[in-house]
């Protein structure tokens, strides 16, 4: 645990500054319930402050060349990847990440600031034919203005600069609204943004509550364009209150991933790739690996391997590379955890392992055989470290149940037969399928996104980019005399 218990304030025109109402609001560590920090509580008059603050900053952020906002992004890059002790600490204290996995964030973030450098250079426009022969037509591509981020709890560090650093890129500027569970961090992101470069304005923190932060920026007529990432039911409020001044708005939100198993697949190597993809960061992530499907011929050995896989899961301190996962977030989270299990079992679901907490919000990791396609445990988000394993008879009847349901985020197929696997891929409705490997994959320049209820929007590379720019058609009279 971090030996201190930081205060942070707002973040809003280049200073940190304090809430209007003076007010804060306690961080605690999912692991062990300890206080790690205090907290800016932002109202909608702070809001009006970053707004205006992004607004005056964005003919500045435009103003400077590719080169100059490019060399922006690379510093920050770099001063990222030497900063692993200010950033790793919150990643573990604030959201129970372990230390592998907060890691994997810091690196992965490193990353996308320097995938998002070349996209400066990379807002293609384009020419057509005009109908008359005296008439250029070009297509260009700008910035909207400002955007506003609202991150999740689950990735506190990587997501939350996924959802800045590509609208940035296309030459916005963005206020950030982090999870309440984990607003500690984007103020050291903050700060070093601040360090690279970015002018004044250019990234504003706002940390609260969603109900009073995030609902003043969503309704901002300032604001042009919103991401969020989280829950679907979140989501569709956003969209809502978005909706009616027609904002653009990129939502990543709820999966439930199927993973077809095919009868020549091996069991025990395929245990193994279901258990990094279903139980990683305590089932805490929208692509987790949550519905497997199995041919009957592989359906009961897949469990027991399974079940010996994460049997042997350690579950220890966060700061250990051992450890495999952490606690989940909150009580909340762990009352549904309970729910989905408990009422998926007494309608008739196996439990194959699992099913108890061994302290405080730290669950083992579960496996439920055949549950019934009704149950919440099957049909709904658990975000937590429970899987299910649903055996079919055939391939025909995998696709089926993969595409039944109104989630459409992320699948894998795991088969050494190619031609069975890329027809599969081709007819599961999801925004990414995953041949050979489990549903929950990455990477900075991909679409990730899904059908149905799981995104409006991809998010990645110059599909952020492109979400959060607008085209504008300038015609060129070539003989007229004016």
């Amino acid at each position: 645990m971090n030996a201190r218990v930081r205060h942070n304030g707002l973040f809003i025109d280049g200073k940190e500054i304090e809430a209007l109402s003076q007010s804060t609001f306690a961080v605690h560590s999912p692991a062990d319930g300890q206080i790690v920090g205090y907290a800016a509580l932002a109202d909608h008059r702070d809001v009006e402050r970053a707004v205006i603050a992004a607004t005056n900053a964005f003919p500045r952020w435009n103003a400077l060349t590719p080169a100059e906002r490019e060399h922006c992004f690379l510093r920050a890059a770099d001063l990222l990847e030497q900063a692993s002790e200010r950033f790793l600490p919150w990643i573990i204290d604030e959201g129970g990440s372990t230390i592998t996995k907060a890691t994997f964030e810091w690196k992965y973030s490193i990353n996308l600031f320097r995938t998002a450098a070349g996209e400066v250079r990379r807002l293609y426009g384009d020419t057509f034919p005009a109908d008359r022969n005296d008439r250029l037509s070009l297509v260009i591509r700008e910035p909207m203005g400002v955007i506003a981020a609202i991150s999740p709890f689950n990735a506190p560090l990587a997501l939350l600069v996924k959802m800045i650093a590509f609208p940035l890129a296309a030459g916005n500027t963005v206020i950030a609204k982090p999870s309440e569970e984990t607003p500690m961090i984007a103020l050291e992101l903050a700060n070093l943004l601040q360090q690279a470069g970015f002018p004044d304005g250019v990234f504003n923190v706002v940390t609260g509550l969603g109900s009073e932060a995030g609902e003043a920026l969503v309704s901002d007529p300032r604001v042009h364009g919103i991401t969020f990432t989280g829950s679907t039911a979140v989501g569709r409020k956003i969209a809502a209150t978005a909706g009616e001044r027609l904002a653009r708005v990129h939502l990543e939100l709820g999966g439930k991933n199927p993973v077809i198993v095919l009868r020549d697949a091996d069991p025990k190597e395929a245990a193994r790739i279901i258990a990094t993809g279903a139980f990683a960061h305590a089932g805490q992530i929208c692509m987790s690996s949550s519905r497997i499907i199995a041919e009957k011929e592989i359906a009961r050995e897949l469990a027991t391997c399974l079940a010996q896989e994460v049997e042997h899961f350690h579950l220890g301190d966060l700061r250990d590379e051992r450890t495999v996962y952490g606690p989940v977030i909150n009580e909340r989270s762990s009352k549904t955890i309970q729910s989905h299990i408990s009422t998926a079992v007494a309608a008739g679901a196996e439990l194959v392992t699992g099913g108890e907490i061994l302290h405080g919000l730290l669950w083992k990791p579960t496996v439920l055989f055949n549950p019934p396609k009704d149950s919440l445990a099957w049909s709904e988000e658990t975000f937590g470290p429970v899987t299910c394993i649903h055996e079919v008879d055939d391939l025909e009847e995998a696709i089926q149940l993969a595409n039944d349901s109104e989630y459409g985020l992320s699948a894998g197929i795991l088969s050494n037969d190619l031609r069975r696997s890329i027809s599969a891929a081709r007819r599961i409705r999801c925004g990414s399928v995953h041949i050979g490997a489990h549903s929950f994959q990455s990477d900075a320049l991909a679409p990730i996104g899904g059908y149905g209820v799981s995104s409006i929007g991809r998010s990645g590379g110059k599909y952020s980019v492109e979400h959060f720019t607008e085209l504008k058609w300038i015609t060129l009279n070539l003989e007229q005399q004016l």
